[in-house]
């Protein structure tokens, strides 16, 4: 590996095992029956892992969506112009976004970046300022990044990471859901047709055409797609890039990631390959409505805690769910337990 990217390799901390036995027990004496609760249950022994503490809370949430242009779009993929993504980021800094109502509710800390987008982004206090290039390649003509391109917005992502009780990557990228279906794709082997969806709401034909931009890419670059670095060089975003690196960093810093929609499921994958120390840091928020989410999902033998027919992505199905996770772990920490509610167990 480049000596620019080791970090990418370095390893990644376990949770602690010891505290999630403690956070099994106090389960089992708390007023239920055992295993009612459920998945939050699981959530809170998680957590309990995550924090190296019998009574985890969710008070620092850090959201962070990345926004780039895709050269990929002028092949008319979206249903929407190019010039919707700075619009997008302008709407993120203004605080009209889906994700960014969200996020206020949690008080979570959150920022746009902008990786680079093809029409000008005015500064605010709550923008990065980070363009790479105005957009990425077509990937259906040569790579979608140089290898210094892919190796600044990894970097770029993992610098947006802090400690943190939950870290949450969001992305805006018109034409993106195009890029995150060639990489799921080439990194699972995967029939274009059976993973691609219709994004923005496409039609037919336009579906069609999407489906057979990705089959040129995977013919086109086929000698490179060799391992989950060259697939990002070849057909991914400086967005989605950034996700990367931000997924590994975090879980290198041994904060828990959240994992929103298709295109945020798409970096995970890439991330797990990279460096599969990452995977018991990361939980999926929500089932997508986009056509090859749940298949990605049961590549990755991920269990999403929603399913809400959303696709909106942002990071918005994530931000959601993060209300689940904190309900989980005010449960597993306030609930008496049978003793000290004087209430029997069972025999």
């Amino acid at each position: 590996m480049n000596d620019s990217l080791k970090w990418l390799d370095e390893p990644i901390a376990a949770p602690d095992e010891k505290t999630m036995q403690a956070a099994t027990l106090r389960q089992s004496q708390l007023t239920k029956p055992p295993g009612s609760l459920g998945r939050l249950e699981d959530i809170a022994i998680r957590f309990a892992g995550f924090q190296r503490d019998l009574n985890p809370t969710l008070t620092k949430i850090v959201v962070r969506v990345f926004a780039a242009d895709h050269g990929i779009a002028a092949r008319g993929v979206s249903a929407f112009p190019q010039s919707v993504t700075a619009q997008m980021v302008e709407n993120f800094t203004r605080g009209g976004a889906a994700v960014c109502v969200l996020s206020r509710t949690l008080n979570a800390d959150f920022l746009a970046v902008n990786m680079g987008c093809l029409h000008d982004v005015s500064p605010h206090a709550a923008l990065v300022h980070s363009p790479i290039a105005t957009s990425t390649a077509d990937f259906s003509t040569q790579h979608a990044m140089t290898q210094a391109q892919m190796h600044r917005a990894l970097k770029l992502g993992a610098d947006q990471t802090h400690a943190a009780d939950l870290f949450i990557g969001g992305e805006m990228g018109i034409g993106n859901t195009t890029s995150a279906a060639a990489i799921l794709a080439a990194l699972f082997k995967l029939n274009p047709t059976t993973i691609t969806g219709r994004g923005t709401g496409v039609d037919d034909a336009t579906l069609a055409h999407k489906t057979e931009l990705i089959e040129k890419a995977l013919v086109l670059h086929k000698e490179q797609l060799t391992d989950p670095l060259a697939i990002l060089q070849c057909l991914g975003g400086f967005e989605i890039a950034a996700l990367v690196g931000a997924f590994i960093a975090s879980a290198q810093m041994q904060t828990p990631i959240l994992v929103d929609g298709f295109i945020a499921t798409a970096a995970a994958a890439l991330a797990l390959a990279i460096n599969p120390g990452v995977k018991p840091w990361l939980l999926y928020a929500h089932q997508s409505d986009e056509q090859g989410h749940q298949l990605a999902l049961q590549e990755l033998g991920a269990k999403p805690l929603l399913n809400l027919n959303m696709r909106l992505g942002e990071g918005s199905g994530a931000v959601l769910a993060a209300n689940i996770i904190r309900e989980a772990l005010a449960l597993h920490s306030k609930m008496a337990t049978f003793a000290e509610a004087g209430v029997s167990g069972a025999h």
